[in-house]
């Protein structure tokens, strides 16, 4: 997978976790827990795409 293909792939996963994080929050009870869990995730993605984003505009 070229860098460029990981960054897009990324892009991908962390739209879902926030569409996942949404739904979650809109459920009548929400689990808090879970909500934790996907915004580590999506923080975590965030992380390697900048990561990679400033290693491919070298």
């Amino acid at each position: 997978m070229s860098l460029q293909e990981r960054i897009e792939a990324l892009k991908t996963k962390h739209h879902a976790l926030e569409l996942a994080i949404e739904e979650e929050i809109g459920r009548p009870s929400p689990d808090d827990l879970k909500i934790g869990r996907l915004k580590k995730q999506k923080l975590m993605i965030k992380d390697e795409f900048t990561n990679l984003s400033q290693k491919a505009a070298c």
